[in-house]
């Protein structure tokens, strides 16, 4: 009843523990790429991605913040446009993003939303978010919701990041921070600080072999046909 004849056993491969709790430990800081999803002069999406880009670093992380102001529509513009390629280098220099977007209609900002679009799946060899680690947060106007984290949350797993469980909204934003722009002392920013602990908890898990855990038996297997098919092509 074991038997499994439909697996390829020359791509199938066992779990290698080693792969995943022995490996060098890599000694640099987190590296956290944050993102909001306004440009107002004052966005609370900003100003809630600044005050976790301080935790952040509190707990050990170093971060850098993506400004939108400019960035064109999708396919709006070539990739080489100075606001896409920034964010393009941005996403490839993190470990981990944290995503902070206002709800606006029940939805996460276009803003938001275009950030995401112009980061690909695939740039050249490399997959920019595969296996790195996000955080998601949104700012309310009115009371708490949870429309555009759950959006967001779906992205996350549609871009193959590893989408931490726990998440932020902070309901009447406009409440929460005073003339100084930084975040009052509350039951909110108390959940901030524990959604960014545990960012930086699963990007330190998982940094040294995110390749690893998004290794799969299906690609190995398309890889593996593609590479009999050309060896053993008749002609080029």
């Amino acid at each position: 009843m074991d038997s499994t004849p439909n697996l390829d056993d020359a791509c199938f491969q066992a779990i290698d523990e080693q792969r995943l709790f022995v490996r060098p430990r890599q000694s640099h800081a987190p590296r956290i790429l944050l993102l909001h999803g306004s440009v107002r002069k004052r966005a609370f999406s900003r100003l809630l991605s600044e005050e976790a880009a301080r935790i952040l670093r509190r707990l050990g992380a170093e971060t850098r913040s993506f400004n939108p102001s400019g960035l064109p529509l999708p396919d709006d513009a070539e990739p080489d446009h100075p606001k896409v390629a920034e964010l393009r280098d941005l996403v490839t220099w993190s470990e981990g993003m944290v995503w902070c977007s206002p709800e606006r209609h029940g939805a996460m900002t276009a803003i938001m939303k275009a950030q995401i679009d112009w980061i690909p799946l695939t740039l050249g060899a490399a997959r920019p978010t595969q296996g790195k680690t996000l955080a998601i947060m949104q700012v309310c106007g009115g009371s708490q919701s949870f429309n555009a984290v759950n959006q967001m949350r779906v992205l996350g797993r549609w871009m193959r990041l590893i989408t931490i469980p726990n998440q932020s909204s902070v309901a009447k934003a406009f409440m929460e921070f005073d003339d100084h722009d930084r975040m009052k002392p509350s039951p909110y920013y108390d959940r901030v600080v524990d959604v960014m602990e545990e960012l930086v908890k699963f990007t330190l898990l998982t940094r040294g072999c995110a390749d690893y855990l998004v290794d799969r038996y299906s690609e190995r297997k398309e890889s593996a046909e593609e590479l009999s098919k050309r060896v053993n092509q008749r002609s080029i």
